[in-house]
């Protein structure tokens, strides 16, 4: 799916009103900083992710302070990227040379020489994303899992993925079906209807022979939805789940299916909009399917993102990550989607208790494409040449980046003063102790504001839309 809130719409909801609710224990006193990196990105881009001079602890506070302490802890880190979809393996794999792949993918997962991507979403078998126009799952013979197996894959997923993990060790894979096979289905189609009652047993099999299958390829899934959007069906892979459903499927089926097999993947709900917070919430409201669920995942096409506090607040001891959010045609200038993505995403996101963020496609083609049956005008986070293999790197490269090349993962996220509609925040502080504030000028004028850390302080300024990510030690 695609964002089509209109910008204004959610921005107004998504900052600000965010009050810590279960805090972490706090942490150790920090040593004293001397400086602060800065990395900038304006709205003009003008500016992409460049390095500015350090500024310097000891300046006397000015009227505009943000207060940042590690006193305070929220969530763990596992990271932020985007959607490895079959489309963007291909381009990677098929379109670009060896050389122009080992160049993206250092840029993309490389943390030293790129930006450090640390998580990716990968569909189950096709999703609307699935280069010529492939429609397929691992097993599409009745009735029976004798023909499973991930041989697609293993033409170019798989490879680019083992390419991508090399760059950075620390890679995570969040999986997520779009649907089961056809024979599995009401409808015997792979295009909307529900998952027949007589083959939850059989789809639970199919999910842990696919989790088995990338683990033997030394790509283990670090998490599984349950079911990609399942409020949503669409002339393309699609399947229907109502949150009944799926609680019964996971505590009869698929997380009993997963710990005989021994597979630690965490089992994930949900997987769709904040709009919709009480599916995520029912599902955990049953006991015994919450005993197999880690949490639950949001996409940002409709609601806002306190959503995610509302069902953090429902079951405080389950995580959240937010696992889609596409940029496209519809949003075409570059200072409007950096100031909507940081707010809603990186910003927003991670103050509403996301352990990850993530984008749709990691890659699509100068036609946003190849498409099967979806999006038209998705914008993938770079863009790579059919023709060429070259690459463009869109604003949601530098959205990306201004979080995972300084937020490391297991980072904790800490305490920062946000001021909505003004210089609105969200700070780390990494396992080595070092610290990252992310700060977005919301405003229409520059602005100049002080950063307040363990009792030192400095002043930096910032211009309208912009973004900086400031690192110290701590």
């Amino acid at each position: 799916m695609k964002r089509t809130a209109p910008l204004c719409a959610v921005m107004t909801l998504a900052l600000g009103l965010i009050v810590p609710v279960s805090p972490g224990t706090a942490a150790t006193a920090a040593t004293a900083a001397t400086a602060s990196e800065v990395w900038l990105t304006t709205a003009d881009a003008s500016k992409l992710l460049a390095r500015q001079p350090d500024v310097q602890f000891g300046t006397t506070p000015g009227s505009t302070i943000i207060d940042v302490s590690a006193s305070t802890t929220y969530q763990t880190m596992d990271g932020f990227g985007a959607a490895m979809t079959d489309s963007s393996a291909w381009l990677t794999w098929n379109k670009q040379s060896s050389s122009q792949r080992d160049a993206l993918l250092t840029k993309l997962f490389d943390r030293g020489n790129g930006i450090g991507l640390s998580v990716v979403r990968l569909p189950v078998g096709a999703s609307d994303f699935t280069a010529n126009s492939a429609d397929y799952t691992f097993d599409d013979t009745c009735c029976d899992l004798n023909d499973f197996s991930i041989a697609h894959d293993k033409a170019f997923t798989i490879p680019v993925l083992k390419a991508a993990k090399a760059k950075n060790s620390a890679l995570k894979i969040f999986a997520s079906p779009w649907t089961a096979p056809a024979w599995m289905k009401t409808n015997n189609s792979l295009y909307g209807g529900k998952l027949r009652t007589d083959r939850y047993a059989d789809y639970a099999n199919y999910l842990v022979k696919y989790a088995q299958a990338y683990s033997a390829e030394g790509l283990p899934l670090y998490s599984l939805a349950t079911q990609n959007e399942p409020h949503h069906e669409a002339a393309y892979e699609s399947m229907r789940m109502e949150p009944n459903e799926q609680a019964a499927f996971v505590k009869n089926n698929l997380g009993p299916a997963l710990a005989a097999a021994g597979v630690s993947t965490k089992l994930v709900a949900w997987d769709h909009n904040w709009d919709e917070p009480n599916y995520p919430t029912t599902v955990l409201n049953d006991a015994a399917a919450k005993n197999y669920l880690a949490g639950s995942a949001f996409h940002c096409y409709a609601g806002a993102p306190s959503a995610q506090t509302t069902v953090h607040n429902a079951h405080p001891d389950r995580d959240i990550w937010l696992t889609e959010c596409s940029g496209g045609a519809w949003a075409p200038n570059f200072g409007d989607n950096l100031k909507w993505n940081l707010q809603n995403l990186i910003i927003g996101g991670t103050r509403n208790w996301a352990k990850g963020v993530m984008f749709w496609n990691l890659a699509l083609d100068q036609n946003s494409g190849p498409t099967n049956g979806g999006c038209t005008n998705c914008r993938g986070v770079v863009t790579i040449n059919s023709g060429t293999g070259n690459v463009s790197y869109n604003v949601e490269y530098y959205v990306l980046g201004h979080a995972s090349k300084f937020v490391v993962p297991g980072a904790r996220r800490i305490s920062s003063t946000t001021l909505s509609g003004n210089i609105e925040t969200v700070a780390f502080r990494n396992p080595d102790n070092s610290v990252a504030l992310i700060a977005l000028n919301a405003g229409s004028a520059a602005k100049t504001f002080t950063v307040r850390w363990n009792g030192q302080s400095f002043n930096h300024t910032l211009p309208a839309g912009a973004v900086a990510t400031y690192k110290w030690a701590g």
